[in-house]
């Protein structure tokens, strides 16, 4: 890699940015200038990255002057606002919010999957939904040896990714619970919405509701799979759950593949082969992926494969990862490094 990056990191205080900056060290990015930057709120504050003091800069569009490479993780509506002037500044932004992904000029990408896409960039690059990610790192092996038609999938997701608020209700529950207290009352947060406590609950919505009865998040799911993997006409359905887990998406996925005669081992082996997976499939010892487990680690994990009992084609599979690190910070500094190893940046 070269030498002598400026990295910009906008929502530098939130759960998401401080895991870009912590991997950004980890991973040693070569960068020589750091700009953290954030809110009005924000502005002022000192942050200490690898023994050096950094003071957080209100984000505004002259924040991206010299700037090369720009993780955004402030929310969709502040990157729709200062992506494009950054971009206009001559940075590359990895934008980690939902506001470019299906885009048609924006190329959505996980490089395990299509890193090909990163020759289209024209400035801004998606960083996908967090429970895309994890699901298509795993089914992109497949769809390379087996084709893949048809996938079902169901989510079980953690309460990180609606921020650092819904950790401390899911914290404030759980401890009300544990001392037998009564559950919280149901709060308005809209007129027409309600806010339900997720400590001892399941919620089936993440995001309001369409017109044909899945949510926006569910949407993306479907939507995004397509993008990245290329299937325009794969056959996609999700629903998408959130749980009263801190870190970690879960996920439960069927899957049909083009090809006949495919073994349950011949999927082990594809995937305990895979870039960024492992393999946690031994049910005789109660192995499988959980997100306790996956809390703080940079792979997808993936188990309980097995071949459907009524169709030959048809498999399921449990898939688990960290939605704050592959489902974001990880995955966006992924791009950040193959924009660098393919000579693009």
């Amino acid at each position: 890699m070269s030498q002598g990056y400026t990295v910009a990191v906008v929502g530098a205080t939130g759960a998401v940015g401080q895991k870009i900056i912590e991997k950004l060290i980890e991973r040693s990015f070569p960068y020589s200038n750091l700009k953290l930057l954030a809110s009005t709120r924000s502005a002022g504050k000192e942050m200490e990255v690898k023994g050096s003091t950094y003071t957080i800069e209100e984000a505004t569009p002259e924040s991206f002057e010299g700037v090369d490479i720009a993780f955004f993780s402030a929310g969709g509506s502040i990157s729709k606002v200062l992506a494009k002037e950054a971009v206009s500044r001559g940075a590359i932004v990895i934008d980690n919010t939902s506001a470019f992904r299906m885009d048609k000029d924006t190329p959505l990408v996980v490089p395990e999957v299509n890193k090909q896409a990163l020759y289209e960039q024209q400035g801004i690059i998606a960083n996908p939904n967090c429970s895309t990610i994890q699901m298509v790192c795993a089914l992109e092996p497949i769809r390379q040896q087996y084709g893949l038609n048809k996938v079902i999938v169901s989510t079980y997701q953690a309460v990180s990714g609606a921020g650092a608020a819904a950790i401390n209700e899911l914290t404030t529950q759980s401890e009300k619970i544990c001392e037998n207290n009564p559950q919280p009352e149901i709060l308005p947060v809209k007129s027409a919405d309600k806010h339900y406590p997720i400590g001892g609950n399941v919620i089936p919505q993440i995001d309001i509701f369409g017109e044909n009865g899945f949510t926006l998040e569910e949407h993306k799911m479907m939507n995004e799979t397509k993008k990245i993997m290329s299937l325009p006409d794969l056959s996609i359905a999700a629903t998408c759950v959130r749980v009263p887990v801190v870190t970690g998406h879960s996920e439960s996925v069927y899957i049909e593949m083009d090809q006949q005669n495919v073994s349950v081992d011949d999927l082990k082996h594809l995937l305990s082969n895979a870039k960024g997976i492992t393999l946690q499939d031994a049910p005789e010892h109660q192995q499988y992926p959980m997100p306790y487990f996956a809390e703080d680690q940079d792979d997808v994990f993936v188990g309980r494969i097995r071949k459907d009992p009524s169709n030959s084609n048809g498999f399921h599979m449990w898939i688990v990862s960290d939605n704050l690190l592959k489902g974001a910070a990880l995955n966006s500094i992924q791009i950040a490094e193959a924009l660098i190893e393919e000579g693009i940046l």
